[in-house]
Order: C-alpha cells, then sequence, then structure tokens
C-alpha cells in the first residue's frame, strides 16, 4: 500500500511539474478591460496580465521573463497587478496561485492562462499563435 501512495504521488508531482508554468488556452472568452484592473492602456496586439503578491518570489522571475517577451515585440504589453492591493480581483479572474499570467489579445480577450512561473518560450508559443507567424522572434 505504501509502494502505490509513494507512486501516485510521483505521478502527481511529475504532472504538477510539467503543466505548471504552461500556457493553457482558454476555453471561454471573457474581456478584461484595461480600467477594470487599474492599469493604463493594454498593448495595441497582445497583453501580458500578471497577477503576482507582494511575497511571491515566482513573481519576481516571471516579471522578468514576461518584460523581456514585451520588450522584444511591438504592440505587446507586460502588466503587472498585486493582489495584496486589489484582493478582488482574484475572485474575480479565478486565481487560484501566484503568479498567474492571463494572455490577451489586442481587443482585450483572455486568449490562455498561466499558472506559475512563465516560460519564455511557452509564452512567445503563445504570441505567435495569437499574432501570428510574421510578428513574432526568438
Amino acid at each position: 500500500m505504501l509502494v502505490g501512495l509513494v507512486a501516485v504521488a510521483t505521478a502527481a508531482g511529475l504532472i504538477w511539474r510539467a503543466t505548471t508554468g504552461r500556457a493553457r488556452e482558454v476555453r471561454r472568452t471573457e474581456v478584461v478591460q484595461a480600467a477594470e484592473v487599474g492599469v493604463e492602456p493594454f498593448g495595441g496586439r497582445a497583453t501580458l496580465l500578471q497577477f503576482s503578491t507582494a511575497f511571491c518570489a515566482p513573481c519576481r522571475s516571471t516579471a522578468r521573463v514576461l518584460d523581456g517577451v514585451a520588450d522584444d515585440l511591438d504592440g505587446v504589453r507586460h502588466v503587472e497587478v498585486d493582489l495584496t492591493h486589489r484582493p478582488e480581483l482574484a475572485d474575480r479572474f479565478h486565481i487560484l496561485q501566484t503568479p498567474t499570467t492571463l494572455v490577451l489579445d489586442g481587443s482585450g480577450a483572455v486568449r490562455a492562462r498561466i499558472g506559475g512561473a512563465a516560460r519564455s518560450d511557452d509564452v512567445r508559443t503563445t504570441l505567435h499563435r495569437i499574432l501570428g507567424s510574421d510578428h513574432v522572434s526568438a
């Protein structure tokens, strides 16, 4: 019985590790307005909307990754919202962990969601899918 429990726990850990930080397509379309989250206008072509908290170490590394991706792409903006100061947004956007990043298209529609520390290559691939191949470089 103990061996079975260890095997299940190990499998669950491996699945969690493989999926955390990966972009998942969103099934239902939800549109976010910049004013709703208290920021300046979103990016003209896409926005990386990161939800963080004050004492979240992975949030800082995710912010660096998302800043780097956004800096490389015209019309893409990274916006970080601190849930410590805006806890009502956690319920509104179903945030269960920080960091959580919503990938928005130019109209503010949520196209993908990343739970955990974002991975640069995965963010770029997701933006490639949203913006088209001629607009995204590695």
